[in-house]
């Protein structure tokens, strides 16, 4: 009896262009054609988002032991203490973290270790910047924001010379930190030495709605870009685009929904439940679950007031609700390839339509 042959699928181009034996383009390419001999919008195989954590336990082994070697530099601060030691044992730890990133990310191509270092190399940058920057009289604001803004271009760099996906995700939260600094109020008399006036300080302003707002259409964009570089989503452009897609869902939600549910009362169930329809829309037109998943406390919110209206819930309602935002999710993720085919050819046609993921034309 003859063996079945084997199938080559987007998950094997992956590691090849992992591996390096084949380039993004050269994968990229392969994928295209195979579609084109498939049908040129083949139904979407099962696994639409590939996101890769680590890769076997060894990963996990080796992240852990570099979590206790960079907390033990890290505590080494504490111990010394002094401005001195702040600015360089932070700046000495990212140089540890870039160089261990040239063996970990580069040669030895482990996702989850080069995440730990990515992290770590951020950190210390933030924070000897953050130190040094303090001592200079610049104003709360002023610290907070070239400090943030230095670390996200100095992660930009990281990115460009290891082509890490998360870094962008890294680069992301201090760009929002950035951002938040440039729609906040601080005290205009100078660096506050002492944790209690640093927080006297602080003082946000109703505009920090709008911050989120401004960062996540940013994020957003950025994600896309990656996005429609790499159609069929098997390189580093859509691992790349999926940590930025995390982002710009959380903030672009917080700052829609969250705002409109702020008005409180049963005035504000149905705009939310627009909202969330409207992202419902766009999450599946681009195929990206992971700006959805960033509205899950407000279909809660939805789902907590129609059950229980004004009222308290008992650990009935508390049941109902979890039963309908489990069934919820579930359904829309069951289902999710022919709701998007519908919605996709329903659609007409719209700059960019031809480079989003493949959908089934079948009618």
């Amino acid at each position: 009896m003859a063996e079945e042959p084997n199938t080559f699928g987007s998950a094997d181009l992956r590691a090849a262009v992992a591996a390096g034996i084949v380039t993004e383009a050269q994968a990229a390419g392969l994928m295209a054609l195979a579609n084109d001999r498939a049908g040129k919008r083949g139904a979407l195989p099962g696994e639409d988002e590939p996101f890769e954590f680590f890769r076997g336990f060894a990963e996990i082994f080796i992240a852990t032991g570099l979590v206790v070697l960079i907390g033990g530099l890290a505590l080494l601060l504490t111990v010394l203490g002094g401005v001195t030691v702040l600015i360089l044992i932070p700046a000495i730890i990212a140089g540890v973290a870039w160089a261990m990133a040239r063996y970990f990310t580069l040669r030895r191509r482990m996702n989850l270790p080069s995440m730990v270092l990515v992290s770590a190399y951020s950190g210390g940058i933030y924070v000897s910047l953050l130190t040094f920057l303090g001592q200079m009289d610049l104003g709360f604001r002023g610290v907070a924001f070239a400090s943030a803004s230095l670390t996200a271009a100095a992660v930009l760099v990281w990115f460009r010379r290891f082509r890490l996906p998360f870094s962008m995700f890294v680069f992301g939260l201090f760009a929002l930190l950035a951002t938040y600094a440039l729609f906040t109020r601080y005290n205009p008399g100078g660096m506050v030495h002492d944790l209690d006036g640093w927080v006297r300080s602080f003082v946000p302003r109703a505009n920090l709605t709008l911050a989120s707002l401004v960062f996540g259409i940013g994020a957003f964009a950025g994600a896309m870009w990656f996005d429609l570089k790499d159609t069929h989503r098997i390189g580093r452009h859509s691992a790349t685009a999926f940590w930025l897609h995390l982002l710009a869902g959380a903030a672009l939600v917080n700052s829609i929904a969250g705002n409109i549910w702020g008005a409180g009362g049963s005035a504000a169930i149905l705009p939310t439940t627009l909202a969330l329809v409207i992202f419902a829309l766009v999450a599946l037109i681009i195929d990206r679950r992971s700006i959805l998943t960033a509205g899950t406390a407000y279909v809660g919110a939805v789902i907590y007031w129609a059950v229980t209206g004004d009222g308290a819930a008992d650990a009935m309602d508390w049941a109902r609700i979890l039963i309908i935002l489990g069934a919820f999710f579930t359904i829309l993720g069951t289902w999710w390839v022919p709701l998007r085919a519908a919605i996709m050819r329903s659609l007409p046609d719209f700059p960019g339509k031809n480079r989003l993921p493949p959908y089934s034309e079948l009618k």
